[in-house]
């Protein structure tokens, strides 16, 4: 869904480190089960919502995606899910409508539809008690700072029903922070990075103990945010661009900002923000199917119109070179190189995106990855951070910033006002 989000938006609009890795050894199964058994398996950015939202029971095999209960359970330790607020909600202020749908979801129809499985989670050490009751932690995170239609108040309501983190723009940039979607239509005003309403919205984020999500946002908005934030960030579903050119990667110097800024990055499993090869092949691909999909978003019927664009993801994913198992690993090792081990981990975007690895499309795939890392020559506890160490680090300093603040007055920036 998400990597064709530009052909929809299009539509809808006419601490350098030395690797830890080292030569090849023997692992066993035993082995591999152990470790995939004890860490905590943490996906900071999962869309299965935008499924269950209308209508799908997430414990049923989900035959167009990669997200469902049967192969969650044993495998995922907590899970992020996704409050996508597609731009098109901007329109006649239904952003936070659509914010409040999506919250319900997570809260209604996975966790109190499944509490033998699902439990409420908002902290680190809620992740960590989940996992001892052999539970699954679901959280959210808000993806698309419009969701907050320019509102600290509405910012605050989000944090009070349990969000965590915020995506700062989605594919489109806001009124207060710009898109690396749009940074080069000449037709958007952009900011150069944030606004000063949206350095108010970093800072009060700070002050919540929400984290700041830097994902999707154009590269002078991730700088405007690191220079502005007083606790660690995310990108909580982003890969290398030295590897994949896709924009919506994070540049060597990115990772070592993020790195000394103290967060971590989430290796996305989107297939253009693994591999060059795909990425390459699609863009002749996308241009040969917007006159399609074009067509399929103006279908009035929201089940068929869903039905017909999952059709023309799976057409183009079939025409196009998969990536792999070892992209992933290509790209965890070069974040891994760049930025230190301290601040990798997983954010697969499964269920948002068009194409991902077929062989590891789910999270019972999972014990593939702990192999394929093994081999290289990563060790149990390197593991265990990239998995969910590293983000529980950062949930940790996030919540801590926040105790230290929590005497100060929440902000109350006048979004007008501060741009006149």
């Amino acid at each position: 869904m998400h990597r064709f989000a530009t052909i929809v938006a299009v539509a809808t609009a006419t601490l350098t480190c030395v690797s830890v890795a080292q030569p090849p050894r023997k692992v066993t199964a035993a082995e591999v089960a152990r470790i995939t058994r004890d860490a905590i398996l943490i996906d900071t950015h999962d869309d299965v919502t935008s499924k269950t939202v209308s209508g799908y029971d997430i414990a049923t095999p989900n035959k167009t995606g990669q997200t469902d209960l049967p192969r969650m359970k044993g495998f995922l330790g907590a899970e992020f899910f996704a409050v996508f607020v597609s731009a098109n909600y901007v329109d006649g202020n239904h952003s936070a409508n659509r914010t409040l749908q999506m919250i319900d979801t997570v809260k209604t129809d996975v966790i109190a539809g499944h509490p033998n499985d699902f439990v409420f989670a908002t902290t680190a050490s809620d992740i960590e008690r989940a996992h001892k009751q052999h539970k699954i932690a679901a959280l959210m995170g808000i993806e698309g700072g419009h969701a907050i239609e320019n509102s600290l108040r509405l910012l605050r309501d989000y944090y009070t029903l349990g969000v965590r983190y915020m995506t700062l723009t989605h594919f489109n940039t806001n009124d207060w922070a710009d898109s690396q979607g749009d940074i080069d239509d000449p037709k958007v005003v952009h900011h150069n990075g944030l606004t000063p309403f949206g350095k108010q919205v970093v800072l009060e984020m700070n002050r919540l103990g929400m984290m700041v999500d830097i994902s999707h946002t154009a590269d002078a908005t991730f700088y405007a945010a690191i220079a502005t934030s007083t606790a660690p960030i995310i990108a909580s579903h982003s890969s290398c661009r030295a590897i994949s050119s896709n924009t919506r990667n994070m540049t060597d110097d990115m990772i070592r900002a993020i790195a000394k800024n103290g967060g971590t990055m989430q290796i996305n499993f989107d297939c253009g923000y693994l591999s060059q090869r795909y990425d390459d092949a699609s863009k002749p691909l996308e241009a040969e199917m917007r006159p399609r999909m074009q067509k399929a978003l103006k279908i009035a019927d929201p089940a068929e119109r869903d039905a017909t664009m999952e059709k023309l993801f799976a057409e183009s994913a079939g025409k196009l070179p998969s990536a792999t198992l070892d992209d992933v690993v290509a790209q965890i090792d070069h974040a891994v190189k760049i930025g230190g081990i301290d601040h990798v981990g997983i954010g697969t975007d499964f269920d948002g995106v068009g194409c991902v690895p077929t062989d590891l499309n789910s999270y019972d795939k999972f014990p593939a990855l702990t192999r394929a890392l093994l081999e290289k020559g990563y060790s149990a506890a390197d593991i265990k951070k990239i998995y969910g160490g590293n983000l529980l680090r950062v949930m940790r300093a996030v919540e801590k910033r926040a105790q230290e603040l929590k005497g100060a007055r929440a902000i109350e920036a006048d979004f007008l006002k501060s741009t006149t």
